[in-house]
């Protein structure tokens, strides 16, 4: 990219925000996605899934400790790390391999850190940080999804353990964890907010199954799927923190996870902007490139302006955040803002590309796939602004 295409280019990370081991690592990560995802990802789009040895390399490089004490593997880093991983992650292009890496580092894994026994963390979080376990979080229902409140699966007490029944769905890595953090009601009298509790459920529980494997419009290189638990009985150990205060420690993690998941569309809308950039510099139509087109070029400049602005915004809340203030209306902002304007950008870059935007041998029209998600997964856009209108 020449210095003329600067202006779409990432900017680079101020300095008000980051550090040097924040832009160390933003280094490695651009490395590895060059070198160990770009040039194999098209095939895990066919098989559906990330192979475990790359997993496994991700943990040896230590991107699955980014946020974990050095005592049990990891590297002690805040939230603005998480954004470096994830933001560059996203820039990859293959969504799928960003979301089952995130969704072991930042929405399943965490659980077992924030809330797990000194044996539970004693027992997972060293493989969960070098990446010999995989996790994944299951909270969403056939009938609650945004709602976790309304959650049917059921625990209740057997003796000194528990008997867990019932279904979750859409569970990312679903199909190749190794252990899972669900949330089930344990005293369904109880008012909403202590009537669920998180429980670690191993792969290869007797009753546990993964019912189906879901086949979606995007994230293709991500495994899905639909959970079953029928009569599983559970240890009492298998309770993951406080019974009844499951809700209390989802939403804590949702923060987390909303932040996460803006700064993984940035890196998608960057990387969107940049292709088209250089398409419709080389594309030419009626005599001349596309670019010479005073409509295309103000369109794409304005656009960038906006992922700019939203970028700036994921960097400030991550520093807030790793400062210990409230976010939780930024955080909001954020997951409603990039999971609209992700699709904006990906909408425009389709248009421009014509034809060839729309034949799935294009990387944008994988991408343009791909983002449709960012406004519903995570908290759907019409949810998180009304967490907004609330603080307002």
């Amino acid at each position: 990219m020449t210095a003329h295409d600067s202006a779409f280019a990432a900017t680079a990370a101020s300095p008000v925000f980051f550090d040097d081991e924040h832009h160390m690592l933003r280094d490695q990560v651009r490395r590895f996605v060059e070198t160990e995802v770009k040039p194999h990802a098209d095939r895990w789009e066919a098989d559906g899934m990330v192979p475990r040895a790359v997993l496994r390399k991700m943990g040896d490089l230590g991107f699955f400790g980014i946020r974990y004490p050095e005592a049990f593997g990891g590297s002690g880093l805040d939230e603005r790390a998480t954004v470096v991983w994830a933001e560059e992650l996203g820039r990859s292009t293959y969504s799928g391999v960003a979301i089952t890496a995130l969704v072991h580092t930042d929405m399943a894994s965490v659980h077992v850190w924030n809330a797990g026994s000194d044996a539970q963390r004693a027992t997972w979080m060293p493989r969960l940080i070098s990446g010999q376990a995989i996790s994944a979080v299951a909270v969403t229902e056939p009938g609650a999804g945004s709602d976790v409140k309304g959650i049917a699966t059921r625990a209740r007490r057997d003796g000194d353990g528990w008997v867990l029944d019932g279904a979750k769905l859409y569970i990312t890595n679903g199909v190749h964890a190794d252990v899972y953090c669900v949330a089930a009601k344990t005293d369904p009298d109880a008012r909403p907010s202590q009537s669920i509790t998180m429980f670690l459920v191993e792969k290869g529980t007797p009753g546990f199954t993964v019912e189906k494997v879901l086949d979606k419009h995007g994230w293709r290189s991500s495994d899905t799927a639909e959970l079953r638990f029928d009569k599983v009985r559970l240890p009492g150990s298998a309770v993951l923190g406080t019974e009844g205060r499951g809700l209390y420690e989802i939403m804590k993690n949702f923060q987390n996870e909303r932040l996460v998941i803006g700064a993984m569309a940035m890196g998608e809308a960057q990387a969107a902007l940049e292709l088209t950039l250089d398409w419709v510099k080389t594309r030419r139509a009626f005599g001349a490139p596309l670019w010479d087109k005073q409509a295309i070029r103000q369109r794409l400049a304005m656009l960038a302006a906006k992922v700019e602005a939203c970028r700036q915004m994921v960097y400030a809340t991550a520093r807030r955040a790793a400062l210990g203030e409230d976010v939780v209306r930024e955080v909001s902002m954020i997951k409603a803002l990039a999971g609209e304007l992700v699709n904006e950008v990906m909408y425009d870059c389709v248009q421009f590309h014509g034809g060839m935007g729309f034949m799935s041998e294009s990387t944008i029209e994988r991408m343009a796939r791909d983002a449709r998600v960012q406004s519903i997964g995570g908290g759907a856009t019409e949810v998180m602004l009304e967490e907004v209108a609330k603080r307002m």
